[in-house]
């Protein structure tokens, strides 16, 4: 008899399955919080191929199920495809964390086993999703059917408890804890790995308390056999068999009328997934799409804290467990005493709509946030500011460009990019100084961004140019340069980053540091001029050029903004964030809850497998638009928010004409039903050998 815990009828099995699953959900969502950005910063691929094999990678983890269900029920057990499939997961944790290791290979080894990584997580985390839960389960006599539905509150509570705790400490361990002279990736997979083989190991100790049921052939297999069937055997005698009630029917000769029936019910509940895909294609870019979107926001929150692109993902599993009681206990119950019908699939719908309201709300947000990007140059033009370090306003005229009108003043911070024509060719520029004219020329390449230095000499003004990077920093930290005015090398730490630069004007490369205050940078040459420096606030998103030059005796550091700070708080991301939510508990759970209702007890599995599918093609509708839309995001989140109001419509027509069943009546009458369909196969069964005889007399053979 299975041991229990003090006092309950719970057994002490479950214990160590909730404790697994916690740790797995942790290993899971830990590692795909910072996924996007690992892509991004690290792989150093562009937006839109992260997001594709971000949605990739999840669309994979969902058609998974379907194959762990088979090893699991058809072959393994639900113990054995757990322990198989776990070491798999964590093998995929351990290559994954080793890919990201800048000093294992070179760029194309880290992506190898990324992606091998990946695929061997997908495979783990897929396989053993669908027997974790049915597994605890397992572990309750029939008689204490109140303490398993008890058990599965716990066990969702403990997959939430998992990713909030993990979307909040992978970001800190990817972001604060610097190594291989960056951020650490590898730390950040690999405490998710140990967290993955704590949950193989935690699993494995609690073996001698469970209770196993030995593989009892798999109904999800049954019933694609006899759909088959079903399908084959029309295409061959539709041609001279009178015709069936339904396509179905065709089946009756091989399988049972219940099973029929049953599959019956289920079909229907599948036509009304198909429009569901494209709540989930909304709801998964939570990691992608919107983490992307905070790395050009302020994430700072006063002088308190900061926090992390990837960790605002932890604003959903934190809004679920609040929002789960207040809907059961206060919303649905008020909404009953106003005596309004809600249904499930009424429900889903309602939350298909708050998740299009959603990303109404990314699109408002993503049109306030690109104000502050640098838009690049368009073909045949490239992008222009000046630095006028002369003591005094400059004039510059370009030959045929009405640009620069108004003098240069000292100093002075260019409010934008100027557009200029960029044919490959020589562009001459003629720079007027205390009444004296000289000219440079430059060469400048179409779509790209300069900077034009004017500086004093001897002969008068001289120019020197140099390239300007203007895309807004990956993870949402600010870049700086310094340029060197001094006749000496100066060297400089801002952090924990160093800059060496040498005499007479040069440009140091742009360098990421963290967001903060930096009134003291330490700094050395020399002279000795040159030993503390006032950057001030160095803020997210930002692109600063700091110009070194000697003030009073002392070398200052004079502050430029070639890219404007992000001005969008990411506080403005939380109204989008509550939408997101409130569709994924009235649609979601629902949707869950309603499979269940909808299917008999033998069948529960095959829905349960359909809906994971709809998780899946969600994630594929999305990596089809990031690779082949090629539009602006705002528009592609407003494209988003428009298909699925217009799913939620067509979703609703499908509901209006679904109508409710009762599976539990049809499991009461299976005991009944099955000695009527005893009787009735044999009635058909003579009915057929008589149709039989008479198609072969007239020289058809009805044998397959």
């Amino acid at each position: 008899m299975a041991k229990k815990l003090c006092g309950t009828n719970y057994p002490v099995s479950i214990c160590f399955i909730v404790v697994n699953e916690f740790c797995e959900r942790f290993s899971y969502y830990g590692m795909r919080a910072v996924l996007t950005l690992y892509f991004v910063t690290y792989l150093h691929w562009d937006k839109d191929l992260s997001t594709a094999v971000y949605h990739a990678f999840s669309s994979l983890c969902y058609f998974t199920p379907i194959l762990g269900a088979l090893i699991a029920d058809s072959w393994l057990g639900k113990y054995k495809t757990i322990i198989y499939l776990s070491i798999l997961y964590v093998i995929g944790h351990v290559v994954k964390s080793v890919g990201a290791i800048p000093t294992v290979g070179s760029s194309d080894v880290h992506i190898a086993l990324s992606m091998v990584g990946l695929i061997l997580i997908a495979f783990g985390t897929g396989g053993i999703k669908p027997c974790v839960a049915a597994f605890g389960g397992d572990q309750f006599d029939e008689e204490h059917r109140s303490e398993r539905q008890k058990f599965f509150s716990i066990f969702y509570m403990s997959v939430n408890a998992g990713s909030l705790l993990s979307t909040v400490i992978t970001p800190i361990l990817r972001s604060d804890v610097q190594c291989f002279g960056g951020d650490c990736y590898a730390l950040a997979f690999g405490v998710p790995a140990a967290l993955m083989i704590v949950a193989l190991v935690v699993f494995t100790v609690g073996s001698g308390m469970y209770k196993m049921s030995p593989p009892q052939g798999n109904i999800l297999l049954e019933v694609c056999n006899c759909i088959g069937f079903a399908i084959k055997n029309r295409w061959k005698r539709s041609k001279y068999d009178s015709q069936k009630k339904h396509w179905l029917d065709w089946a009756e000769e091989k399988y049972s009328k219940r099973l029929i029936q049953e599959i019956k019910m289920v079909m229907r509940v599948l036509v009304l997934y198909i429009p569901l895909p494209m709540f989930w294609a909304l709801f998964d870019q939570q990691g992608s799409r919107w983490t992307l979107q905070c790395t050009r926001m302020n994430m700072a929150f006063g002088d308190f804290f900061t926090i992390e692109p990837d960790q605002m993902q932890m604003l959903n599993a934190l809004l679920i467990l609040l929002f789960v009681p207040i809907f059961d206990f206060i919303i649905y119950p008020l909404i009953g005493l106003c005596k309004i019908n809600v249904t499930p699939l009424r429900k889903m719908a309602v939350g298909m709509i708050f998740a299009a309201l959603a990303f109404g709300a990314a699109t408002l947000v993503e049109i306030d946030v690109v104000k502050s990007v640098v838009d690049p140059a368009p073909a045949g033009k490239c992008l222009l500011q000046v630095f006028n370090l002369a003591e005094g306003d400059v004039s510059l005229m370009i030959p045929g460009s009405h640009l620069f009108k108004e003098p240069i003043p000292n100093l002075q911070d260019p409010a934008q990019y100027e557009t200029l024509p960029a044919s490959g060719e020589d562009v001459q520029f003629q720079v007027t100084f205390n009444g004296k004219t000289s000219e440079c020329n430059h060469t400048f390449l179409q779509r790209e961004a300069y900077s034009l230095i004017l500086y004093p000499d001897a002969a008068g003004i001289q120019c020197n140019v140099v390239s300007d990077y203007i895309k807004k920093n990956d993870n949402g930290k600010p870049l700086l340069r310094f340029l060197n005015t001094q006749p000496e090398a100066i060297n400089i730490t801002v952090g924990e980053v160093s800059f060496h630069l040498p005499s007479d004007y040069s440009m140091s490369p742009n360098e990421t540091v963290n967001r903060g205050e930096y009134p003291a940078v330490s700094c050395s040459s020399t002279s000795g001029k040159c030993s503390e420096l006032n950057l001030g606030l160095l803020d997210f998103g930002a692109s600063y050029t700091f110009i070194l030059m000697e003030a009073s005796g002392q070398i200052v550091a004079h502050r430029m903004e070639d890219v404007k700070a992000n001005s969008v708080h990411i506080a403005w991301q939380i109204p989008q964030y509550v939408l997101i939510t409130i569709g994924e508990v009235m649609f979601s759970i629902t949707g869950l809850e309603f499979s269940y209702s909808q299917a008999p007890a033998n069948m529960k599995s095959v829905l349960q497998a359909g809906w994971l599918l709809t998780v899946a093609f969600g994630n594929v509708i999305v990596l089809i638009v990031a690779e082949g839309a090629g539009m602006e995001q705002w528009k592609e989140f407003l494209l988003f928010a428009g298909l699925l109001l217009g799913v939620c419509i067509i979703f609703s027509v499908m509901a209006n004409f679904y109508t409710y069943v009762d599976p539990d009546q049809l499991d009461k009458t299976r005991m009944e039903d099955s000695g009527k369909e005893e009787d009735d196969d044999d009635e058909d069964h003579v009915k057929k050998k008589s149709n039989d005889v008479k198609l072969n007399k007239r020289g058809k053979s009805t044998r397959l």
